[in-house]
């Protein structure tokens, strides 16, 4: 990762820790009775527990892209956030996935119990429609009803749970390429579309604006779920922060098992050329993106 990426991501990263940790406070809130100790607690481990903050990071610098930057879109991404960290704290149950670690320390099951993730994972995911309702995120009540539809599609029956639905069931069957590109275009594509997508949809981008920014939000989503199923073939978990080589004892349907390693490969270099060329009538502003496509093409973590 380049010096200057690893200080985008940084800076994002933290801005976006700082505004999670209070949204996710102690405070009680308009309309809510209480805000049970451990319950909060589980939430906050579960979503404050580092990593890349790869969806944040993709929809500031998309709205970055189109001239905009406020706290509004910190709070947009953080409602994206709680929905990407509840989908890892169910994941990593024993009845999916069955992880015992995430990102190098205990799964929230394993630090508190398997209800206690259960109910953070819910709490997680219906707050988040309660961060991107707020009128900070826009000005216009259209624009923020326009993102909680989209977010809803992007993590629900349509898109990610939907997608960890066809991946469950896909484990020890034969699967197509095209069975194996949606699956993965629904349980890890759709939220990194979304956040392409929300971001040029919160500056105000024009709809081809919008469409060239979910078509490369389709590509890089591809390219980082590629990328993960490398890792856990040749991945150290101790780099990676996870147990690695799951997919192939869960006898899991991916592109990597079905094409092999090095066609797999050739794969992520054509999407990331794809996607540097999506972003060329944009210039220099889009060094960012660019250089985030290619860091999610070669990451090792």
């Amino acid at each position: 990762m380049s010096v200057a990426l690893k200080s985008v991501i940084t800076e994002t990263a933290q801005s976006l820790e700082e505004k999670l940790t209070s949204l996710l406070g102690e405070t009680v809130r308009s309309e809510e009775l209480a805000r049970p100790e451990r319950l909060l607690e589980a939430m906050n481990y579960a979503a404050l527990s580092g990593g890349k903050r790869l969806r944040p990071v993709l929809m500031v610098e998309a709205a970055r892209l189109f001239g905009h930057e406020d706290e509004g879109t910190l709070v947009a991404a953080s409602a994206l956030e709680c929905i990407h960290c509840y989908s890892l704290a169910h994941d990593d149950l024993p009845a999916m996935d069955d992880d015992d670690v995430r990102r190098g320390r205990p799964t929230t099951h394993k630090a508190f119990d398997e209800a206690t993730a259960i109910l953070a994972g819910d709490a997680l995911l219906t707050i988040a429609f309660d961060f991107i309702a707020d009128e900070q995120v826009h000005p216009d009540p259209a624009i923020r009803l326009r993102l909680s539809r989209e977010l809803s599609r992007a993590s629900g029956i349509g898109g990610m749970a939907g997608g960890q639905m066809l991946d469950l069931a896909s484990e020890h069957r034969d699967r197509t390429e095209a069975e194996i590109r949606q699956l993965q275009a629904m349980k890890t594509g759709a939220l990194i579309r979304y956040a392409c997508r929300a971001g040029a949809i919160l500056a105000n981008a024009t709809d081809d604006d919008i469409a060239r920014l979910t078509r490369f939000g389709e590509i890089i989503g591809l390219a980082f779920q590629l990328a993960d199923d490398l890792l856990d073939l040749t991945g150290d978990a101790e780099v990676v922060g996870k147990a690695t080589g799951k997919d192939a004892e869960a006898g899991k349907a991916t592109l990597v098992s079905l094409l092999g390693e090095s066609h797999t490969r050739q794969e992520l270099s054509r999407l990331i050329a794809e996607a540097d060329e999506l972003l060329e009538p944009y210039g220099a502003k889009a060094n960012t993106l660019k250089t985030l496509a290619r860091y999610i093409a070669d990451r090792e973590s």
